[in-house]
């Protein structure tokens, strides 16, 4: 009878350890829904660069060499005439009291900015600055159809110029077109029939440019 009783007391145990066993075994299981695994962390962080990279905008309405730049100041008691020059070949342009300042490669609005912080409060309270371009040309002549004084819009290219004048006429000569830039008085000769091929071979016109087309000799 004492056998019988120690073999039952045995098996028990055995079941019991079984169950608990099983049930340890459940909850290390990483299948189920209330065992999660810790997800990897590597798309939050691309997520945040690609919302901290700011959007790639267009570089246009950006001064350059020979443009006229018109600075406008008010908010003051004294009238403040308006400042008109061209800018340098430095890329600058002289203002009263604070001398030069960069404005190549900026728009009206970052050179404001740049003119405001050097006047305030160094040399004023309070003052309001405004900034724009005057009228930008440039000019085509030789063998187009329509040669003349033509506005300047930026990322102008000598065949973009070129086709803005009518095109080349009859006699015009393709492989000798002349760049002329104002600021230094460089000639650039171009293929136009190259350049259209390659925009590597098309350079930029700048503001006050000229654009020459010779004429065939036969």
């Amino acid at each position: 009878m004492k056998l019988i009783v120690r073999g039952l007391f045995a098996c028990a145990w055995l079941a019991t350890a079984v169950i608990f066993t099983g049930c340890g075994s459940l909850s290390q299981d990483p299948i189920f829904s209330d065992n999660p695994q810790p997800r990897s962390a590597a798309k939050p962080a691309v997520a945040s660069k690609q919302a901290a990279t700011p959007p790639n905008g267009a570089d246009v309405a950006r001064f350059h060499v020979g443009d006229t730049v018109i600075v406008s100041f008010s908010g003051v008691p004294e009238v403040i005439a308006d400042h008109v020059e061209a800018i340098k070949e430095d890329g600058t342009i002289t203002l009263p009291f604070i001398g030069p300042v960069r404005a190549v490669g900026k728009t009206a609005g970052e050179l404001q900015n740049d003119i405001y912080t050097n006047y305030v409060p160094k040399y004023y309270v309070r003052l309001t600055v405004t900034v724009k371009s005057g009228d930008r040309v440039y000019y085509v002549g030789g063998e187009v159809n329509h040669a003349g004084i033509f506005q300047y819009v930026s990322d102008t290219s000598v065949t973009k110029a070129i086709q803005a004048a009518g095109g080349m006429d009859n006699f015009a000569n393709h492989g000798k077109v002349w760049l002329i830039r104002a600021t230094t008085g460089q000639r650039i000769r171009v293929d136009y029939d190259k350049a259209l091929e390659n925009p590597a071979k098309d350079p930029p016109v700048y503001p006050d440019d000229q654009i020459n087309v010779e004429k065939r000799i036969f």
